[in-house]
């Protein structure tokens, strides 16, 4: 690494191989690196929605909206299913943006579902949004080139299936 810059998590490793040489330190330049880009990532992002007065979590279920195409709606589980969160957690979202006139809820005719649909204000303030939130992205991801960018993407993809986190099956049209 001489003459290459060090970033925060070199600094780390370097320090437990000081004083733990006995022990392989080196998942930490991974795990260290995504954990460290997540919380980075993650202020960038909250820097952009609050430009437009909405959180991540509203962009989340706002974006899973919209990009589910027209109605823009779906079941509270399909919602669950969607995202990363339980099911109280969606509920106590949907309340939320329910009370800000960017979703409604609607029963079904078994009326034991509840359908959750992007009100024409919810989809005015996602296509609104979309757009900062995905130049925000490109410029996050600007220091990497295309290729490296594709390249970290399937890395990424293949960690992520080998804990387990896949699509499941493709929806039924």
């Amino acid at each position: 690494m001489a003459g290459q810059r060090q970033d925060a998590v070199d600094r780390i490793v370097g320090q437990w191989n000081a004083v733990r040489p006995d022990i392989d330190s080196s998942p930490i330049g991974v795990i260290g690196r995504v954990s460290r880009l997540s919380r980075l990532i993650d202020r960038r992002l909250a820097e952009n929605f609050a430009r437009f007065g909405i959180e991540a979590w509203m962009y989340d279920v706002l974006a899973t909206l919209r990009r589910n195409g027209a109605p823009y709606e779906l079941t509270a589980g399909e919602l669950v299913g969607q995202s990363m969160v339980t099911t109280g957690a969606i509920t106590n979202r949907i309340d939320r943006l329910e009370a800000r006139g960017l979703v409604e809820r609607t029963r079904t005719d078994d009326r034991r579902k509840v359908v959750v649909r992007l009100t024409a204000r919810g989809l005015d303030v996602v296509d609104e949004v979309v757009g900062g939130h995905l130049l925000t992205e490109r410029e996050i991801l600007s220091s990497l080139t295309s290729r490296e960018q594709a390249e970290l993407a399937g890395l990424l993809r293949t960690m992520l299936l080998g804990l387990g986190d896949d699509a499941g099956p493709a929806p039924l049209s």
